[in-house]
């Protein structure tokens, strides 16, 4: 009996998950850190069929190994001989066996006093201070692929600070790849998606211009979005805990929101983009609109143009390539000045904010028209109620570009 409580006194320490690291410490290959609730570990791992060693954040409670932040993506480890610990300067640091720098946190830490890291149950590696908690830096605000619930994606005025998502190179390589998703702060906000300097899909510009909204949908996803004088950014959150879930660019081209499946030990995909021709950015050109193939027909050219404007070139249209957009008709005619209007169209998705601008708010929509029709440059515009904080006007100034049709009812 006494045997067996000296063995469980023992092992125990063993068997005791640890979350933080502090300076007298430090993280050997094959040694962790796992958070308090065991959703995340922080340790060493290779990638696929690589035999290179990375720094990385993954689920402990997914059966397939998924990492959702790197450290070093771009700086591997030969070999096993990567050691994280905190330095007399207080920042994270990885070397090798050479004593090689990979990667370092690279902050200004004021005073003397000691910093501790922390992996929390967000998964979030956070470098605080010692003695009073004070964030110094969190891997939140330098993501690689992947955002998470709680993390937020975008611009901070302030600090200049831009949290975007970058894919992987390959399945086996976690380097820098070539697609990448942001927030664009320009016009309306908007989400956006990069190939390289290609744009390759963009979302709906927010319909919340001043401060901060938030909205729910199936599946208990709460989405919070910020566009303000100190930042501009949008997160996820859901209701249930139980729920694993990520938003992840893939170096297949997708931005992909998915939730683990424990019945089949597999992701799911949830919602992903672009999966449709009316996804890709500009399909049908400037002052075109796209619409989804109809079931009925399914040979019908999914481009029209917008109210007041034919096609650029018929023979293209006629060959089914509607990027060349439409013009409008009439072109010897001047639209300044010459009892022009408007003509309101519905369940669209709204266009390309690059060339928006809102105007002041408690602007009704008939003052709104007034507005762009006493600017030859205005080309549309948009009057909506925001939150019950008034009515508010978004005017376009130049091409509409990435129009499509939508089930939102909506006007423009």
């Amino acid at each position: 009996m006494v045997m067996s409580l000296i063995l469980i006194m023992l092992f125990f320490p063993f068997c005791t998950s640890v979350d933080t690291l502090t300076p007298d410490q430090s993280i050997k290959d094959g040694q962790s850190l796992i958070s308090n609730k065991n959703n995340f570990a922080l340790g060493f791992f290779s990638p696929g069929n690589s035999s290179y060693r990375y720094l990385g954040i993954w689920f402990v409670k997914v059966a397939k190994q998924t990492l959702v932040w790197v450290a070093n993506r771009n700086d591997p480890i030969i070999d096993s001989s990567g050691v994280l610990s905190i330095n007399q300067y207080g920042n994270l640091v990885l070397h090798d066996s050479s004593n090689r720098l990979l990667w370092s946190t690279n902050v200004s830490v004021q005073g003397t006093t000691s910093s501790v890291a922390q992996l929390q149950d967000s998964g979030n590696l956070v470098l605080v201070q010692g003695n009073n908690n004070k964030l110094i830096w969190q891997s939140f605000d330098h993501p690689t692929d992947t955002l998470l619930p709680g993390m937020r994606l975008g611009l901070n005025r302030i600090t200049g600070l831009d949290r975007f998502l970058t894919s992987w190179k390959s399945q086996d390589d976690p380097g820098t790849g070539d697609y990448f998703a942001k927030m664009n702060p320009t016009g309306s906000p908007q989400g956006v998606f990069y190939k390289g300097s290609t744009l390759y899909w963009r979302s709906a510009p927010w319909p919340w211009p001043t401060s901060s909204s938030s909205a729910t949908v199936s599946w208990g996803f709460n989405y919070d979005s910020v566009n303000n004088e100190d930042e501009v950014s949008y997160a996820y959150s859901i209701d249930d805990p139980s729920i694993i879930s990520r938003l992840v660019v893939g170096n297949s081209g997708l931005l992909q929101k998915l939730m683990w499946n424990d019945g089949d030990l597999q992701w799911k995909e949830f919602w992903s983009v672009p999966k449709y021709q009316c996804d890709n950015y500009r399909h049908c050109g400037a002052y075109g609109k796209c619409g989804p193939e109809s079931d009925n027909n399914v040979y019908k050219f999914e481009c029209t143009c917008l109210p007041g404007y034919e096609p650029k070139s018929r023979k293209n249209w006629d060959h089914r390539d509607g990027s060349g957009g439409c013009v409008r008709k009439q072109l010897g005619l001047s639209m300044c000045g010459n009892g022009e209007g408007f003509v309101k169209v519905e369940r669209l998705k709204a266009p390309d904010t690059f060339n928006a601008v809102w105007m002041d708010m408690s602007m009704s929509s008939s003052e709104c028209e007034q507005a762009c029709l006493r600017n030859c440059s205005c080309t549309a515009f948009i009057s909506m109620n925001i939150d019950g904080k008034g009515t508010r006007c978004l005017a376009w100034y130049g091409e509409l570009v990435d129009v499509s049709e939508t089930s939102y009812d909506g006007g423009v």
